[in-house]
């Protein structure tokens, strides 16, 4: 199977590799047009400024070729937040593949910080992407934006307030955790979505 990682100006990104290799695999990262275009699966990972990404994005002419992948695409934390319609972290356009917002937090009641840094539940689960065990099961995250629940929320946590978990449209699937550092959870559903029919 040939695995591909979207280069780009995100951080985080070789912690996905390390935990693609753990699972016996050896993804290659690439900003290669034709080489994305020929992998079974692409992921989409990282840390990053949404605004920023996005312009990145759209100089390489990654954003036409996101959209128009038909392959399985995961997109891991500013991966699924540049997956939706607009972000309000730069006030900026994003790709456009979720029909939702993300917004930034904002703290509400006391005992809240921003980021959200730490172990939260994920509940509500309906995706090849999950079974019926990891409800309410603890993943990793780190981020201060947000994506809204909408017709595409495949699993949700609770912050303040409930938002988009995960979401899924077609072939693309996104994360706003972080798999790589939820333990054999995190592994479980990467190996999940690895195993997701072109």
């Amino acid at each position: 199977m040939k695995v591909i990682v979207i280069k780009y100006n995100a951080g985080n990104i070789h912690s996905v590799v390390h935990a693609l290799r753990r699972l016996g695999l050896e993804a290659q990262v690439t900003d290669n047009k034709e080489t994305i275009l020929a992998a079974d699966k692409v992921i989409f990972p990282g840390v990053g400024e949404a605004s920023s990404t996005m312009a990145y994005l759209k100089q390489h002419r990654l954003d036409e070729l996101i959209v128009n992948l038909k392959q399985p695409v995961l997109g891991i934390c500013i991966g699924l937040q540049l997956m939706c319609r607009h972000s309000e972290e730069g006030n900026v356009d994003c790709l456009g593949i979720f029909d939702t917002e993300v917004k930034r937090f904002t703290v509400q009641e006391p005992g809240y910080k921003i980021p959200q840094m730490g172990w939260n539940t994920i509940q509500h689960l309906q995706s090849p992407l999950f079974s019926p065990e990891m409800e309410k099961r603890y993943v990793y995250y780190v981020h201060s934006y947000y994506a809204e629940c909408c017709a595409q929320t495949i699993a949700t946590t609770e912050y303040m307030h409930p938002y988009s978990a995960a979401l899924h449209r077609d072939n693309f699937y996104a994360l706003q955790f972080h798999p790589e550092k939820s333990s054999e959870l995190g592994e479980q559903i990467l190996s999940n979505f690895l195993n997701i029919e072109r």
